[in-house]
């Protein structure tokens, strides 16, 4: 019999943490807590922890799926780090997913706006339904004004991820060159900003 592959997924792009271990379709164990801007602290003994629990090894992997953003500019170079450090050393699959398609498969059902707060009144944010219970993106992800629920299909901010809505689905991409992989930001960093005012200033 194929053995069934062994997944980790890991998210640091919100305020929530989380991280799981897949055995085909089955979660073996996972966490989804609020951090407190030190996923760069948590998120590498909370991997190890659930490793423990569950009996694995980091060779045991066949394959990491990580969210590659958009959301916290340093979260989300957080887990796509520790997703590149894994897939080289490893030589293991990395597969990547939006952040919030993660968020929008916590839903009970859809059509979802999932969104992550961005200050100043703008959010990240992308529209997604279910189809036959797999999740599918309607409005691509973008930076915008935050949702509201006049106009915008069910506000989503906070949901503990369900991948098992994203496996087999085309959100989930294979990364070709790990080295090539970068997070999604859909916004200029201060620093790009400040650096663009400055060369329209000279």
């Amino acid at each position: 019999m194929q053995p069934l592959p062994k997944h980790l997924v890991l998210d640091t792009a919100t305020d929530f943490l989380y991280v799981a271990l897949f055995e085909g379709s089955r979660c073996l164990a996972s966490v989804y807590r609020q951090g407190y801007n030190n996923h760069s602290e948590t998120l590498m003994p909370e991997v190890y922890r659930l490793f423990t629990e569950v009996g694995w090894v980091p060779r045991d992997l066949d394959a990491v799926l990580v969210g590659i953003g958009p959301g916290s500019y340093t979260g989300v170079r957080i887990g796509v780090v520790i997703a590149k450090m894994l897939g080289f050393s490893l030589s293991i699959d990395v597969l990547s997913i939006s952040s919030l398609a993660l968020l929008a498969s916590g839903a009970e059902s859809g059509p979802v706006t999932a969104w992550i707060d961005a200050r100043r009144g703008m959010a990240f944010a992308g529209v997604y339904t279910f189809e036959q219970d797999r999740l599918v993106c309607l409005e691509a992800d973008r930076y915008r004004p935050r949702p509201d629920k006049e106009n915008d299909p069910t506000p989503l901010e906070q949901a503990r991820p369900n991948p098992l809505k994203l496996f087999g689905t085309p959100l989930i991409q294979k990364v070709r060159d790990i080295h090539q992989l970068e997070p999604v930001y859909l916004r200029q960093t201060e620093a790009e900003a400040q650096h663009a005012q400055r060369g329209r200033k000279v």
